[in-house]
């Protein structure tokens, strides 16, 4: 009998997360199955809800409304930042539009931005979650539950 999810679980899996637009945040699909701990924090707890239940071998897709996965899109977090307050690019590399941001802050928590505008010495990033405020597509093929 296979073994199936649960709240406590170790899975092994592949998984992909899209937005309803076509932007692709994760897919390991192509590459090899990721394994987590259910719990732990490495998906977001609405990912992880819909994986209980789900049996070893099985495959599913789970359609999630506007802000479900991610959370609301939120205003405060796109903000204008000095060019002087990023952190320093890689030697040879240009900012650029879109580009992802990685910082750690002063007590060391690491988060990240993307660019939206570039005006002179001014940076415009986003800090919500790339898929925040959108409907996303979670498709996972459950290879190993522990």
């Amino acid at each position: 009998m296979a073994e199936i999810v649960r709240a406590d679980s170790f899975v092994t899996l592949h998984y992909r997360l899209s937005a309803d637009d076509g932007l692709e945040l994760m897919n390991t699909f192509r590459n090899a199955p990721g394994t987590l701990q259910m719990g732990s924090g490495q998906l977001a707890p609405s990912l992880e809800q819909r994986l209980i239940g789900v049996a070893e071998g099985e495959r599913r897709v789970f359609e999630l409304a506007a802000g479900e996965a991610f959370g609301e899109r939120v205003a405060a977090m796109v903000m204008w930042v000095p060019r002087s307050q990023l952190p320093q690019l890689p030697s040879g590399t240009e900012l650029e539009l879109h580009a992802q941001i990685d910082f750690v802050a002063e007590n060391g928590q690491a988060y990240s931005g993307l660019v939206r505008e570039i005006r002179g010495d001014k940076v415009l990033m986003d800090f919500n979650h790339p898929l925040a405020g959108k409907p996303v597509r979670f498709e996972v093929e459950v290879i190993g539950v522990l």
